[in-house]
């Protein structure tokens, strides 16, 4: 995607359009630009799942988000300008920043944004099972 010019990308206006991505807002991830940084930053770390798909796209700057595969090995995904992911529902994940320390990210969401993180474990969730159970019908 067209990071440097994301408010007229019709790739990423197609992208939107097509995933009902109606909510969106941009977050800067620096210490210098984020209130309680540090306590930010070590929540994101902590291994979590969320009842929704997140969605972010790498407008400045880099991270990682690391994810478990099917065997609950961490598997570190490399995101820098331009790219974007989709973490579905139920997924285990954390993220963090890389030697730069910085990343301003879009995150899209259908409907109005939720923004809660339940830390592991919380597999009793109908997203986690719901997820599990992708997993298992992937692997056949």
């Amino acid at each position: 995607l067209d990071a440097d010019n994301y408010e007229t990308d019709p790739c990423l206006k197609e992208i939107r359009r097509a995933e009902n991505y109606s909510w969106m807002d941009i977050v800067t991830i620096h210490k210098d630009k984020l209130p309680n940084y540090e306590e930010k930053i070590k929540t994101f770390y902590e291994e979590h799942l969320h009842l929704d798909d997140e969605i972010r796209y790498i407008l400045e700057g880099s991270g990682y988000f690391d994810v478990r595969d099917k065997d609950d090995k961490w598997i570190r995904i490399s995101m820098e300008k331009g790219d974007m992911i989709t973490l579905p529902a139920g997924i285990y994940h954390r993220f963090t920043l890389d030697e730069n320390n910085y990343v301003k990210a879009m995150r899209l969401f259908v409907g109005e944004p939720v923004w809660t993180a339940y830390n592991r474990p919380a597999d009793d969730f109908p997203a986690r099972k719901q997820y599990m159970k992708f997993l298992a019908e992937e692997a056949h």
